[in-house]
């Protein structure tokens, strides 16, 4: 007849169940502002021909992207990594990052799989459950409607407050807490309910659903990074460091959470920037390293509730200072040239990339780099 007519899509085809989306990334710029309603208030409007439609599109979005260049970069964020906008990354409730790193066992497994797979077709693979058992489990579960225990709820806000709190003073690529998450958190508990066939949404699941929303969207930008332990200090009557057992011993590495890296060095930057401030104005000496130390420690002190915390924090500055100053160098260890600190002779600060023996009992002046950027 020539009349318009409208044809469903991807999403209102999946309504009620999932809609699995492959090459995310590369999606028209189109599809993806039409796939912000479908995400946000679960329905799809159109406007189109003369045609006004409000069509239901109630279904989960399960999307796979690749990083921009085919690798992973570590030292990126997730944000970063993925050409995808932010309007659409905060409408996801959880993000997992698989990375291909090269291990032997993990390469031998996979090829044994596959092999396998190629070999004996189905037989290779033997799972604890059938298909059909699987299907009515999952059909049961979808029939379960819990609801919030009252401590449940109360966790629920706790939860929100800190992961809003934690956000505060991030950088300016960091992935912003908002209520969306909030939601995220309440159908991640539901979910959690329902999988273990519950008619009441406990703590338990409550908590369970904060460690995988952490997990994703807090940590998943942040990598561990591996430093060298702060070197013994000299014994003063054999001149022999006390952890010098070997080179075994010197190589070895101490790998530090990302989130602690980031949380010491960013104190410890805005310290020396407040105090180059506070330097030029009166024309004081400067901040010492031993200085900086007390002050970071005096500014944990609420964090730290027994000794093994005290020596845990005060290893973890100075190994954070000393890959600021010898890795980084957005941190300048400056010693007088006269050491011996003759009189009538001016002492001329000069740089080294490792804090050495100083004469100054409270350690060697700190700066920042000149060209070091704050942001």
């Amino acid at each position: 007849t020539g009349e318009f007519t409208i044809e469903a899509g991807a999403l209102m085809l999946a309504d009620h169940g999932v809609c699995c989306i492959d090459e995310f990334d590369k999606m028209d710029l189109k599809d993806q502002v039409a796939i912000h309603e479908a995400m946000e208030q679960q329905t799809i409007s159109i406007a189109k021909a003369g045609i006004h439609a409000t069509l239901n599109a109630r279904t989960a979005i399960l999307a796979a992207a690749n990083p921009v260049g085919g690798r992973y970069d570590r030292r990126l964020t997730l944000r970063q990594n993925v050409a995808m906008s932010p309007p659409i990354m905060s409408r996801f409730d959880l993000f997992f990052v698989v990375l291909d790193d090269a291990n032997d066992t993990t390469d031998y497994n996979t090829a044994r799989h596959i092999v396998a797979v190629h070999q004996l077709r189905d037989a290779a693979v033997q799972p604890p459950f059938g298909p059909a058992t699987l299907r009515r489990y999952i059909r049961y579960a979808r029939t379960i409607c819990p609801v919030l225990a009252e401590d449940a709820a109360r966790l629920l806000w706790e939860s929100y407050r800190n992961l809003r709190q934690d956000d505060v003073g991030a950088g300016k690529n960091a992935y912003r807490i908002t209520v969306r998450q909030l939601e995220s958190l309440i159908r991640l508990s539901e979910a959690l309910a329902r999988a273990h066939c519950a008619e009441v949404v406990t703590t338990r699941h409550v908590r369970e659903a904060v460690r995988l929303l952490r997990r994703s969207i807090v940590h998943v930008e942040m990598d561990d990074i591996e430093v060298y332990p702060e070197e013994e200090e000299e014994d003063e009557e054999t001149g022999v460091a006390a952890g010098a057992a070997g080179e075994a011993t010197e190589a070895r590495k101490l790998t530090v959470r990302r989130e602690d890296f980031d949380r010491v060095r960013s104190m410890l930057v805005l310290r020396l920037r407040d105090d180059a401030n506070e330097s030029a104005e009166d024309e004081s000496e400067g901040l010492r390293q031993d200085d900086l130390f007390d002050w970071y420690l005096a500014q944990r002190e609420d964090a730290m509730q027994s000794e093994d915390d005290f020596a845990h924090e005060q290893r973890l500055v100075k190994t954070v200072l000393k890959y600021l100053i010898s890795v980084e160098g957005c941190v300048i260890a400056l010693r007088a040239t006269n050491d011996e600190g003759e009189e009538g002779s001016a002492a001329v600060p000069v740089p080294v990339p490792v804090p050495e023996n100083q004469a100054h009992p409270r350690g060697p002046l700190l700066m920042l780099h000149p060209n070091f950027s704050i942001e």
